[in-house]
């Protein structure tokens, strides 16, 4: 492949995806700031309730695979779902959404890091402050899996949709130059 035949091959791919209509991202970004509103709160409320009966059955984990494995191992299949699933599932708006709101964190690499941040910062609070709740790293790697997921599945061609991306001052023709007419 040649540099003019890559160079136009992305050109006609840039004409491609035009914007989306004003209105329509205006509402696509009040969906996506719902939603995370949304998500937030079903965080806040599965992650920072207290629960004073676990309290003696609970244990930090910072060893990445043994709280899933004690999961896969020692539960039955029903409740190694909902644990494992669930925290799977949680993952999932994260990388949807991430992308409609923040254009600059679009990309598998930046999906992944934000969430690996936001979810070890919601584990050590939730271990540091809730009764009943310790930091465990199997949460935070099967919620950026899920995030991962989710952006790989939909936020990836949602925020492109709604951002399309910018081409570069280097891929951009020099405009024609103007000759007068005689």
């Amino acid at each position: 492949m040649t540099w003019t035949y890559a160079r136009r091959r992305s050109e006609k791919r840039a004409e491609r995806r035009r914007p989306a209509h004003p209105v329509v991202r205006a509402s696509a970004m009040v969906t996506a700031f719902a939603g995370t509103v949304l998500f937030g709160v079903v965080l806040a409320r599965l992650t920072l309730e207290p629960s004073a009966a676990s309290v003696a059955l609970v244990h930090a984990n910072v060893r990445p695979g043994s709280s899933i494995s004690a999961y896969l191992d020692g539960t039955s299949t029903t409740e190694a779902v909902r644990q494992l699933g669930g925290n799977v599932v949680l993952g999932l708006p994260f990388g949807v959404l991430l992308p409609v709101l923040l254009p600059p964190a679009r990309g598998l690499l930046r999906v992944g890091a934000v969430t690996v941040c936001l979810m070890t910062l919601v584990e050590l609070i939730q271990g540091a402050l809730v009764t009943g709740r310790v930091f465990d790293i199997d949460d935070v790697i099967l919620n950026t899996a899920g995030a991962l997921l989710g952006y790989l599945l939909i936020g990836r061609q949602l925020g492109r949709a709604v951002h399309p991306r910018r081409r570069h001052w280097w891929t951009r023709r020099p405009a024609e130059p103007v000759t007068p007419d005689s």
